[in-house]
C-alpha cells in the first residue's frame, strides 16, 4: 500500500474549503473502473451505519463533467441542450426516490454518454446517493453550468 499520494484533487480542493485546517481524518474511497455502478450503489450502502455514527460522507464529482466539449475561457457560455437534458433526469430521479435512471446512467443513451464520457466524476455522488434513507429530504445547494459542459450541481441528503 502506497501512502505517500495523498488525496485525489476531487478530494481536497472540496476539503479545504469545508475544513481548512485539516482537523478532521479523512478517508478516501476509489473508484474501480471496472466494475459497474450498481456495483459501487451496493458497497455504498454498506457504509450506511457509519453516518448512524456521525461520520460525514461526502462524495465530490459531477453529474456532468465533459472537458472535450468545454468552452476553455467562455464560462458564461449557456449549457449544451444534452448536457441540461442529462441533468433534468437525474434531477427527475433523485427527486422521484427512483434512483435506477441514476445508477445505470450509462443505459440512458446518447445525452448520458456526452455528459458523463468517463465515470470518475459521475460515479461519486453514487456513495451520497446509495446513503439516502426513506423520508429524508433531498436538496439541490448550487446550481448552475460552467463552460457549457460542467454542471455545478451539489446534492444534499437529509
Amino acid at each position: 500500500m502506497d501512502t505517500n499520494w495523498g488525496l485525489d484533487h476531487g478530494s481536497w480542493s472540496v476539503l479545504m474549503h469545508i475544513f481548512p485546517v485539516a482537523d478532521v481524518p479523512v478517508i478516501q474511497l476509489s473508484i474501480d473502473e471496472t466494475r459497474e455502478a450498481v456495483w459501487r450503489y451496493d458497497i455504498a450502502r454498506r457504509l450506511a451505519s457509519l453516518r448512524e455514527e456521525g461520520v460525514l460522507i461526502l462524495g465530490s464529482g459531477s453529474i456532468v463533467h465533459n472537458l472535450h466539449t468545454y468552452s476553455w475561457g467562455n464560462h458564461k457560455v449557456e449549457p449544451y441542450d444534452w448536457a441540461l437534458r442529462f441533468e433534468n433526469v437525474v434531477r427527475k430521479a433523485l427527486n422521484s426516490g427512483d434512483f435506477e435512471p441514476f445508477i445505470k446512467y450509462e443505459k440512458l443513451g446518447r445525452d448520458a454518454k456526452l455528459s458523463a464520457p468517463t465515470p470518475d466524476h459521475y460515479l461519486p455522488p453514487l456513495y451520497i446517493l446509495a446513503q439516502h434513507q426513506k423520508d429524508e429530504e433531498i436538496s439541490f445547494l448550487v446550481e448552475g453550468f460552467d463552460g457549457g459542459s460542467f454542471s455545478m450541481l451539489a446534492v444534499k441528503i437529509g
